[in-house]
C-alpha cells in the first residue's frame, strides 16, 4: 500500500515550483540514506548544530553557517539574534523591555506575503517592521532616512515575489548598512547561488533547504561572527520552537554536497525539456502557450499558456485541474491577465503528457 493510498491522498503533479504547498521538492536516495543512518543514531545537538555549521561554512567559503528548520524561522532567528546581540537574559525573554533597538527597516515593495508575510516573522522574532520608500520604488535615500538609534539591522527579500523595478539592490543596501554600522540579513530562499548576496556584503543570508538544494525540510543561514553564535544562541529562547532534527541537518548537508557537486537543471535543459510540451499545448483549442523565463531573471524557463476560450477561464481551468484523483498544480500568479504557468523543474516526460491529456479533457479537444 503506497502513502497516498494508505491515507487516501490525491497523486500530485508539481508543476507550480518548489512550493511548500506540495512538499517543496524530492530528495535524493542518497539524501534519504544520510537520514535514516542519522535518525538512527544520537548527537550532542549544539556540537553537531555548530560543527555542521563549520563544515558549510568551509564548503561555500563564508565565515560561519548555521542549519536552521527553514527559510521562515532564519528570518525569525536572526531578527532575534540581531536584536539580542547574544545576551542569554534575551534569549530567554526575547520581549524584554530591557532592549529597546528593534527596528528592522524594510523597502516597501519586500513586505510581501509568500505563504505568510514577511512581517509576521520579523513580528515574531520581536522585531518591529520600517517599511522604507514606495510598494513600486526604494532608493538608498529612502532607506537612509529611516535609521534611527532604534534601528537594529536593514532586510532585503530576494524574491520574484518582491517589486523588481524601481529598487535599490543589495550592493547599495550593503553600502548603507556599513556606512551606520547596522547588519544586512538578505532572504534568498528560493535564489541558487549561494555566495553571491555574502560577497556583496550580506552579514547574514538564508536559502531554503528544500528549494534550489532539494534537501529535506530545512534552511542555512550563512554569515559573518558573531551574528551567526548569536542566531545559536537563540535556541535557547524563541529558536527551540523552531528546532530541526538531527536527520534534517545531515539531510541538507549531504544535498548540499551534491549541489554544489553537479548543480541543477540549467535553462538550456529545461528550454528543450520544454519544446515538445509546448508543441502538445498549443494543439489545445482555446490554449496559447509559449516559453517565458523566471520573472526575478533566474535561469529557470516555464510554460505559459493563456487561456483564449471564451467558454472558460484561467482560473476555471486552474481549478478544474485540481479536481479529481490526478491533482495538477500551477504557477497562479498571473491567472488574473488569463495566463496559466507551468514549471517543469519536477515535472518528467510521462507527467507532461497526463497534463496534455487532461488539458484536452477539461478544453473539451
Amino acid at each position: 500500500m503506497t502513502i497516498h493510498q494508505k491515507f487516501n491522498l490525491k497523486q500530485v503533479i508539481n508543476a507550480s515550483g518548489k512550493m511548500t504547498i506540495l512538499g517543496v521538492s524530492k530528495v535524493t536516495d542518497a539524501v534519504a540514506q544520510a537520514q535514516k543512518e542519522a535518525g538512527q543514531t544520537f548527537f550532542e545537538m549544539a556540537d553537531l548544530t555548530v560543527k555542521t555549521g563549520q563544515y558549510i561554512a568551509k564548503l561555500l567559503d563564508v565565515e560561519n553557517a548555521t542549519v536552521v528548520s527553514s527559510a521562515s524561522s532564519g528570518i525569525a532567528l536572526s531578527t532575534a539574534a540581531v536584536i539580542g546581540q547574544g545576551d542569554v537574559y534575551h534569549a530567554y525573554h526575547h520581549l524584554t523591555d530591557r532592549i529597546s533597538k528593534r527596528d528592522i527597516i524594510i523597502p516597501k515593495g519586500h513586505n510581501v506575503n509568500y505563504g505568510t508575510g514577511v512581517e509576521v516573522m520579523v513580528t515574531l522574532g520581536g522585531g518591529h517592521l520600517v517599511e522604507a520608500g514606495w510598494a513600486n520604488e526604494c532608493t538608498p535615500e529612502q532607506v537612509e532616512i529611516e535609521i534611527t538609534d532604534k534601528t537594529a539591522a536593514l532586510l532585503y527579500i530576494k524574491s520574484h515575489h518582491t517589486v523588481q523595478k524601481s529598487m535599490l539592490t543589495i550592493p547599495q543596501m550593503s553600502e548603507i548598512a556599513k556606512k551606520h554600522s547596522l547588519p544586512l540579513i538578505v532572504d534568498a530562499a528560493a535564489e541558487e547561488d549561494l555566495k553571491k548576496y555574502y560577497a556583496q556584503g550580506a552579514d547574514l543570508v538564508i536559502y531554503s533547504g528544500a528549494k534550489a538544494i532539494e534537501a529535506p525540510s530545512s534552511a542555512v543561514v550563512l554569515g559573518r561572527d558573531p551574528y551567526i553564535p548569536w542566531i545559536q544562541l537563540q535556541n535557547k529562547g524563541i529558536g527551540r520552537a523552531m528546532k530541526i532534527g538531527k536527520d534534517n541537518i545531515i539531510g541538507f548537508v549531504t544535498a548540499l554536497e551534491a549541489y554544489l557537486a553537479n548543480g541543477s537543471e540549467d535553462g538550456d535543459s529545461m528550454k528543450a525539456r520544454l519544446a515538445p510540451f509546448i508543441s502538445e499545448l498549443n494543439s489545445i483549442s482555446g490554449l496559447s502557450a509559449k516559453e517565458v523565463q523566471d520573472s526575478a531573471g533566474r535561469d529557470i524557463y516555464r510554460a505559459s499558456v493563456k487561456v483564449t476560450s471564451e467558454k472558460t477561464s484561467a482560473l476555471q481551468v486552474i481549478a478544474d485541474l485540481k479536481v479529481g484523483d490526478l491533482a495538477v498544480y500551477t504557477r497562479e500568479y498571473q491567472a488574473n491577465n488569463g495566463i496559466i504557468e507551468f514549471d517543469i523543474r519536477a515535472v518528467d516526460r510521462a507527467e507532461m503528457t497526463a497534463i496534455v491529456n487532461k488539458l484536452q479533457t477539461i478544453m473539451g479537444s
